[in-house]
């Protein structure tokens, strides 16, 4: 018993060891993403952007739909959900390879932002990211989080941003998007060298209609809404020359 006993503090005081390494390699990335700003300081520099778009002026649908296929749990957890991450390891090591990740919208918010850049360590990036997506949770609202996000992530063709993507893709602004655009829109982030229409529309209306189910999945939007506009795809495409 005494051995085993051993063992366990031994493997204990390894895992505290690491934690402690890997919180002080984030904190250090996150304090050197910072620089001389505070997080409310770059916030607000994002949102002077003109093609910046508030939360109220988003189409309810495509905040439902961003929701329903990036992160259904968003409003009901924190910084992180562990339940994703839980599933997502499971999901990865059972078919050993890397199919599902359990990021969090805040978490995207928080790499859109500051940890884009792929140089940096993958074990620092991720507890950066981790780290900061706490201080997001902190100082903003569920709300507020959303509206980074679309207004942060990448669509694919150069375009960052729901409004550059929908005057780009759509040739109309944001605040026009009807439901078909919304989850077109809602489902390219998630891969834009694939799920771009200019890439393949066909792979794009695929991601489409995962948005559409998912939305039907999480109480977004009623099944027969769902066949009406999965059957009215063939005709919305047609009227597009990506």
């Amino acid at each position: 018993m005494k051995i085993v006993r051993n063992i366990l503090l031994v493997i204990l005081a390894i895992f505290i060891v690491v934690a402690i390494t890997v919180y002080v390699m984030g904190d250090n990335l996150y304090q050197e993403a910072l620089g001389d700003s505070t997080i409310e300081e770059i916030i607000d520099d994002i949102r002077s952007d003109p093609n910046y778009v508030e939360y109220e002026d988003l189409p309810q649908n495509y905040i439902n739909a961003v929701i329903a296929v990036e992160d259904h749990r968003f409003r009901d957890h924190g910084a992180i959900d562990l339940i994703a991450i839980g599933r997502a390891i499971y999901v990865n090591v059972t078919n050993f390879e890397l199919r599902e990740g359990g990021s969090t919208i805040t978490q995207q918010v928080a790499k859109n932002i500051f940890y884009i850049t792929e140089d940096d360590h993958v074990v620092a990036r991720k507890s950066a990211e981790i780290l900061t997506a706490f201080d997001l949770e902190d100082k903003y609202s569920k709300d507020e989080i959303v509206e980074l996000y679309a207004n942060t992530i990448y669509f694919g063709d150069g375009y960052y941003g729901i409004e550059e993507a929908c005057q780009g893709y759509l040739d109309k602004s944001a605040t026009e998007m009807n439901l078909a655009d919304c989850t077109m829109m809602a489902g390219i982030p998630n891969a834009p060298s694939i799920y771009a229409p200019t890439v393949n529309p066909d792979l794009t209306r695929s991601r489409q209609e995962k948005v559409i189910s998912d939305m039907v999945e999480y109480g977004y939007l009623a099944q027969a809404d769902a066949d009406e506009l999965v059957d009215s795809l063939d005709t919305y495409y047609e009227n597009f020359s990506f």
